[in-house]
């Protein structure tokens, strides 16, 4: 079952948005560079109808660059979109978004047709961080935890370029299990809405065959590719101390390590997800979210059946 996690404030900024995007012109969708698929939020796809989008691999400095530079070739090849990378080492980086953005939408600018900018993405992706760079100052509050954001706001980065910033939202119900993982790795979702020994695993599981070195630099761990997620946790608790009375070994604790050296980089830099393997786990999402709303249906016609 995919960790699911959609407080109520999401529910309004999910109406907020449905609103708003009449009158927007570009939509910009800051996505997590090390899960681009997962971080992709496909509610804000139904809402934005065809608008033309801009796709910000946000924390690209955090990720695998060979892997960034193939997922900002996949969206720049989708029709009327563009993407590219931002991190902290970008001097100019309202530069860079405006230019994209009156790219796509070329007909809008100057005080009559004022640049009109909707900014989006999931909670701790990093785009009050990117408000506060594109300002100068501490226009919006951060904090290393999901959902800080909790209101619209409107920011001028020039005299025709207006943006329009919401709290970070995900989506009702997530059908790619890998992406519910994924997300709560990255700190999308609350802690309190997953176990973190279980996503600490399914990290292991990706990084075992995927980066194997990044995991004997940090944990002095060897033979990576011979352990399974459980033996390659348990081999980590031993390295870092993490063991209880009587010997046993602290796996919850080790949990919490790998995910904090995830988060923090400590494991280098790391993308979990190819846009190949993204396009598998959302066929087979979707496949099984096809089938779960016919046992549903199938159920209800049986209980109707009953009381008739």
């Amino acid at each position: 079952m995919a960790i699911q996690w959609f407080p109520g404030h999401m529910h309004l900024t999910r109406k907020a948005i449905g609103e708003r995007i009449k009158d927007i012109d570009v939509v910009i969708e800051m996505l997590d560079a090390r899960l681009p698929g997962s971080s992709a939020n496909p509610m804000l796809a139904e809402l934005i109808g065809g608008k033309p989008g801009l796709k910000i691999l946000s924390k690209q400095d955090l990720a695998d660059p060979a892997q960034t530079t193939a997922w900002l070739a996949h969206y720049n090849a989708l029709p009327g979109v563009s993407a590219l990378g931002l991190d902290t080492s970008m001097t100019q980086p309202a530069k860079a978004l405006i230019d994209a953005c009156r790219q796509l939408a070329p007909n809008r600018g100057g005080m009559v047709k004022p640049m009109r900018v909707l900014i989006c993405g999931i909670p701790n992706v990093g785009k009050s961080t990117l408000i506060n760079t594109l300002k100068g100052k501490r226009a919006a509050k951060t904090g290393d935890e999901a959902g800080v954001t909790k209101l619209e706001q409107r920011i001028t980065l020039a005299d025709d370029f207006y943006l329009y910033d919401t709290p970070g939202v995900l989506w009702p119900r997530i059908i790619v299990e890998q992406s519910g993982f994924n997300l709560a790795a990255s700190g999308a979702i609350g802690v309190n809405a997953f176990d973190e020994e279980v996503v600490a695993l399914e990290l292991l599981n990706y990084l075992i065959p995927h980066y194997p070195q990044a995991i004997t630099e940090r944990y002095k761990v060897q033979d990576v590719a011979r352990h399974t997620d459980e033996t390659l946790l348990e081999a980590i608790a031993r390295q870092r101390g993490a063991i209880q009375s009587g010997g046993r070994v602290n796996t919850t604790k080790a949990a919490e390590i790998v995910i904090h050296d995830f988060r923090s980089a400590a494991l280098g830099r790391l993308t979990l997800e190819t846009p190949a393997e993204f396009a598998a786990w959302l066929a087979e999402g979707k496949k099984a979210d096809a089938e779960r709303a016919v046992r549903k249906e199938g159920s209800k016609k049986a209980q109707k059946a009953v009381k008739d």
